[in-house]
C-alpha cells in the first residue's frame, strides 16, 4: 500500500483516498469562501497536492462540485430527519425544526440548496446528485404535508408545495444573511444558534399564521 500523503491542514490520506479528501476539502473551502470562490486549484492547494492531481478523479470543476453537492444532499437529509425526530410528535414543530437544522448545516458545511441544486450542474445529469436531491426534497415535502394536516392523500398537493417553497426560501435566506454578517451589521448579534431559532420561528409562522419570533 502506498505511503500516506500529508495534505493541507495536517490531513493524512492514502493516494487511493484522494477523491474523498478532495470532496471534504471542498466543503472547507465552501464554508470559508462560498461557491463563487470555489475552484479545483484552490482545493488542490488546500490539500498540498499538484493542481493536476484532482483531475485523475474529476474531469473538471463541475464534476467535483456535483460530488460535493450529492454528499451535501445526503448529509443534509440526515440532519433534517434527525431534527424532525428530536422535535417531538407535533407535525408543525417537526417541519419547522428543519429550517433551523438547515441554517446550522450551511453554517458548518457551507453547502446549501444553492450548491445542491446549482443550475450549472444540471447538464451533467449526475445520477448520484439527482437521486440525493430528490430524496431530500421528498423528505421535506412529506413533512410539509404532515404539517398542513393533509397527509399523503391530499387533494391539494399545491398547498404543500407552496409551503415547502416558502419554507426553503426562508431557511436559505436566514442562512445567507447570517453568513453575510447582516445581523451583526444591523445590531442583532445573532450567533448560528440564534439565527437557526429565527428560521425555525419563521417556518412555524408559515404554518400557524402567527407573527414570527424566536420563541417556542
Amino acid at each position: 500500500m502506498p505511503e500516506p500523503t500529508r495534505g493541507g491542514r495536517g490531513r493524512r490520506y492514502h493516494h487511493g483516498e484522494l477523491r474523498a479528501a478532495l470532496i471534504e476539502a471542498s466543503f472547507d473551502l465552501l464554508a470559508e469562501s462560498g461557491p463563487a470562490a470555489f475552484s479545483v486549484a484552490q482545493v488542490a492547494r488546500r490539500l498540498g497536492v499538484s493542481t493536476a492531481a484532482p483531475y485523475r478523479h474529476f474531469p473538471d470543476r463541475d464534476h467535483l462540485m456535483a460530488a460535493v453537492a450529492a454528499r451535501a444532499a445526503d448529509e443534509l437529509a440526515g440532519r433534517l430527519r434527525q431534527a424532525a425526530q428530536d422535535a417531538g410528535p407535533d407535525p408543525v414543530e417537526r417541519f419547522a425544526a428543519t429550517a433551523g437544522a438547515y441554517v446550522r448545516f450551511v453554517g458548518a458545511r457551507g453547502a446549501g440548496f444553492d450548491v445542491i441544486f446549482a443550475r450549472e450542474l444540471e447538464p451533467l445529469q449526475d445520477r448520484d446528485l439527482a437521486e440525493a436531491g430528490r430524496a431530500l426534497m421528498d423528505l421535506l415535502l412529506d413533512l410539509a404535508r404532515q404539517a398542513l394536516g393533509t397527509g399523503l392523500g391530499t387533494d391539494s398537493p399545491q398547498a404543500a408545495l407552496t409551503l415547502l417553497e416558502q419554507h426553503v426560501t426562508a431557511a436559505h435566506g436566514y442562512a445567507t444573511l447570517h453568513s453575510g454578517g447582516l445581523f451583526s451589521r444591523v445590531g442583532r448579534r445573532e450567533g448560528i444558534d440564534g439565527t437557526a431559532d429565527l428560521a425555525t420561528a419563521a417556518s412555524r409562522a408559515l404554518v400557524r399564521g402567527a407573527p414570527a419570533d424566536s420563541g417556542g
